[in-house]
Order: structure tokens, then C-alpha cells, then sequence
């Protein structure tokens, strides 16, 4: 349609500088030539006779039939800016669909362990395994399908399906919502991410570490619930909102939830961006968060949809298991998460930082046994970019988003026929150190200790690599085969590449 529009402009402008000149020439009474000695005054008149001085019958016809054109064409410019308007509002009426993805590739290396860290990895006294190192893998950690659209007049969609586990794919971001005043108030409804977390909430493609702080891992697993949430932020985007209720069972898996308690937890988040500058290369972002949930005391230990107040972490790398948890805590009533987060970036530089409690409530008949338990955790990272870029900030969420490099990796320019642009990329490097306790009463979940060094090497904005070497240390877990614990030496690369 934007090509009819570019010829019958240009056929209009033609038009009407050709019956400009024939008017010249048409009505010489009303334009008035300069005189001037190398101009004769007894100049021949387009279109008149000479001898008669009266307009040629030939010429007036073939003026009328311009004009007539001209009557058509503007006629035609009409009808296709009314048909485009009217597809423009059919367009409007239709739900709209978009496809993304993600693959991230990753090999994951164990040089040394303690002997204590084979019993966390298996630590099932009947398998043949039982007690052995950690074993080097490759796998892919996302294989994932991402499908959203929206649906007049303010509704919209999201699902997505992992294949990272081919024989058990399961869903993550599955809701139908609603969004008000432009965008700035939505209401959502399905399985979509808890409001607790900072770096939970952080998208896995723009993460600066591979795996998530062992706080987030551990109280809000897995990251996403069934549940209606409110979402919203200040017309200067200074200020952003979330708050709704959840069911506390992870059915990403199951698809359902089947039981006699609903097992609900009321979820929030209230987060700020008081200092922005220089379009996001310098920002403070704060945020308080908090949980109040209501677990199934009556939960049978691993039954079917039940949530029994479990919290756990592999080692912020790929493992066959928990190496910290607290295992299902019976009698469980209640428990209550308060979380602060912040992030300070000034250009290429970045601090991050994070801190939850868990107060948990139970009926505990035992004697000796405390009713009430407490874990709480930590984590700080600062990140650095070499080559100037910085980390961006999504101020109506709250949440980090897509770096884009000064220059892309050379290969990717020549791959696509452009053999003298490009460059390096873009190249970070991080810090971070993690603390959780999961021990409390005669709970032993471990007390970790990690520090994580990691380098990141951004490719272009949808391709990147990361590298981690990890530093762990785990007490007071179990015992499993008379062990409570060692430490470790972790390192991890992911390739990875979005769509």
C-alpha cells in the first residue's frame, strides 16, 4: 500500500506543475511577465491564436481532460487512505501471535570435592552411586519455545514450553491478562513469576552469573506458581508495583493441582529508581519484598500435589541434587519472607545486592523441639564492563534487560556480508559472594559459603557466552555417610543464543 502512495504522490506533483505552466499560459492577463530588453513583448502565447488572440478549442479540451485526471486521482488517494485506515482498524480486531526463543548450552566441571560432597550429590544409600563425586556434564539448561500475542481490545497471552529435559518438557510463563491506562496498570492470571526475588525476577538472558544466588534458589523455587497478580508503575516510572496471591505447589510439571487445603501465599513487591541519568548508564533501584504463606500441615512427605514447606538449592551449578536442603518440614502452619534488594550502576560499573529472612511457624509436639524456625540468607556481586558498556534497567519492572555492545563480535558482521565491520564484543567480568543458612532447631538444611568469579563475553545483543568459577564451602548438612558437609571447586561455561 506504501508503494501506491509514493506513485500517485509523485503522478500528483507532476500533475499539478504541468497545469501550472498550461494556466501560465492559459490566463496571460493575470500573470504578468517582467519586461526586459532581451525578453520581446510579441512573445507566442501557449495555446492562443495568433492571429485571433482567442484560446485554441484543441487546448481547452485536452485542459479539461487534466483536470478530469487530476478530479480521478485525487479520488483514488481518497479511497486508499480510507482502505488503509479501514485495514488498519481490522488489524486492530484481530489477535496478534510472535515467537521467541532461547538455547543455552552448558558443560559443567567438578576438579575437586571433598568426600562429604558425594553424599550430598547421591545421597541414596540403595543406589549404586551412592557416596560418589560429582560427575562432569554437558546438557542444555533452556531449550525453550516462548509464544505470546494479544487479544482485543486490552487482553494479551503468554506461554512457554522447555525442552531442556526432552522426556519431561514443562511450562513456565503460562497467563492470560489485562492491561488499563496505557499499559501501566495489568492484572494477570495463570502461572507467571512470584514478586520476590531480584535476580529471580531477572529474565535467565540477561543474568550475569549462569545460575541464581542460593537465596532465590531456595525460597522462591523455581520461580513461578499458579496464581492472580497485580501489576503496575507511576507515570514517570519511578515508582513500580506487584502484589497478588498464589497457590505454593509448583505444577509446571503436573499441569494441575489436586487437594483439600489451597495452600495459598500472598506475594508483593514495591520497588523505586530515585536516581536515573544519562539514559540509564547511572541508577539506584531499591525494593522491599515479602511473602505470607500457608502451607498444608496435614501434607504427606513427597505426595502428590502438596506443598510441604521444602527449601533447598543446588550449588548455583548443574547437580543431581539438593546440596542444601532442609528436606519437607512436617506440621508446617505458616511462614513469612521479608526481602530488600538494590542495584547501583554508574556507567560500565554495577552493585548488586540482596538479602532475605524466613520466619517459619509449625506444630511441633515434640519435646525439645522449637515451633518456630529461621533461615535467612545473603548475596553481593559487582560487575564491570571492559569495553564501556553497562547493564540496562527496566524502570516499570524493576528488572534488568538486554545489553547491546558498542561493536559485535566480528564474526557475526562477516557471517552476514559485512567483512570490515565488528569487533570484540562486549566483555564483563563479576564477582559475587553467597551466604545461607537452612539450619535452625533439628532442621539441618546446610550452612554455604560460595564465591563466584564470572566473565561474560557479549557477543552481539542475543548471543553471549558466561563462565563461572565457583568456591564453595557446605557445614552442618545431615550427616549423610557421616559426613555433614566439604567443599568444592565448581566450573561452568554456557553458550547462549535467543531468538
Amino acid at each position: 500500500m506504501t508503494s501506491h502512495r509514493i506513485k500517485f504522490t509523485q503522478m500528483f506533483g507532476l500533475g499539478l506543475w504541468i497545469a501550472a505552466g498550461l494556466l501560465v499560459g492559459v490566463a496571460p492577463a493575470q500573470v504578468q511577465l517582467a519586461r526586459s530588453p532581451t525578453f520581446p513583448d510579441d512573445l507566442p502565447q501557449v495555446g492562443v491564436d495568433s492571429a485571433t488572440k482567442k484560446t485554441s478549442p484543441d487546448f481547452e479540451k485536452r485542459l479539461k481532460e487534466l483536470e478530469d485526471q487530476l478530479a480521478e486521482q485525487a479520488d483514488e488517494r481518497e479511497q486508499l487512505e480510507e482502505a488503509e485506515r479501514l485495514a488498519d482498524e481490522e488489524a486492530q480486531q484481530k489477535p496478534t501471535f510472535r515467537l521467541n526463543g532461547r538455547i543455552h548450552m552448558d558443560y559443567w566441571a567438578f576438579p575437586s570435592a571433598d568426600p562429604g560432597i558425594g553424599y550430598l550429590e547421591h545421597p541414596i544409600p540403595a543406589a549404586p552411586n551412592y557416596g560418589q563425586d560429582p560427575v562432569d556434564r554437558f546438557e542444555f539448561r533452556r531449550i525453550r519455545l516462548e509464544m505470546s500475542g494479544d487479544v482485543p481490545e486490552n487482553m494479551y497471552w503468554r506461554m512457554q514450553v522447555d525442552f531442556g529435559e526432552p522426556s519431561n518438557p514443562t511450562f513456565k510463563d503460562v497467563y492470560l491478562g489485562w492491561s488499563g491506562d496505557e499499559g501501566q496498570r495489568s492484572f494477570q492470571i495463570g502461572n507467571q513469576k512470584l514478586p520476590l526475588g531480584l535476580d529471580a525476577l531477572d529474565s535467565s538472558r540477561y543474568t550475569v552469573f549462569a545460575e541464581r544466588p542460593l537465596i532465590n534458589a531456595a525460597f522462591a523455587e523455581n520461580a513461578r506458581r499458579i496464581g492472580a497478580c497485580f501489576y503496575g508503575y507511576t507515570a514517570d516510572e519511578s515508582l513500580n508495583w506487584a502484589y497478588g496471591l498464589y497457590n505454593l505447589e509448583d505444577i509446571s510439571e503436573t499441569g494441575m493441582f489436586v487437594g483439600h487445603s489451597l495452600q495459598l501465599g500472598a506475594y508483593g513487591r514495591l520497588a523505586t529508581t530515585p536516581w536515573y541519568q544519562r539514559d540509564g548508564r547511572d541508577y539506584l533501584h531499591l525494593a522491599l519484598a515479602g511473602a505470607v504463606a500457608f502451607p498444608d500441615p496435614n501434607a504427606v512427605p513427597f505426595g502428590f500435589a502438596s506443598y510441604d514447606a521444602q527449601f533447598r538449592s543446588p550449588p548455583q551449578a548443574r547437580t543431581d541434587s539438593y546440596w542444601l536442603n532442609t528436606g519437607p518440614i512436617l506440621d508446617a502452619t505458616n511462614f513469612e519472607i521479608l526481602a530488600t534488594e538494590g542495584r547501583l550502576n554508574v556507567g560500565p560499573l554495577q552493585f548488586t545486592g540482596e538479602t532475605m529472612v524466613n520466619y517459619l511457624q509449625r506444630d511441633a509436639n515434640a519435646p525439645g523441639v522449637d515451633k518456630d524456625l529461621f533461615f535467612y540468607g545473603y548475596y553481593g556481586y559487582v560487575s564491570y564492563f571492559l569495553t564501556g558498556e553497562h547493564l540496562p534497567h527496566d524502570r516499570t519492572s524493576g528488572t534488568m534487560t538486554r545489553v547491546t555492545p558498542n561493536r559485535n563480535f566480528f564474526l557475526f558482521d562477516r557471517l552476514r556480508g559485512r567483512p570490515g565491520g565488528g569487533g570484540w564484543g562486549a566483555w564483563q567480568i563479576a564477582a559475587r559472594y553467597d551466604y545461607i543458612d537452612l539450619t535452625d532447631n533439628n532442621i539441618s538444611g546446610g550452612i554455604a559459603n560460595h564465591f563466584t568469579l564470572g566473565l561474560n563475553w557479549h557477543w552481539s545483543p542475543y548471543a553471549k557466552m558466561q563462565s563461572n568459577l565457583i568456591l564453595g564451602d557446605i557445614r552442618e548438612r545431615g550427616p549423610i555417610g557421616g559426613y555433614d558437609g566439604g567443599s568444592y571447586t565448581i566450573l561452568g561455561t554456557r553458550l547462549m543464543a535467543e531468538f
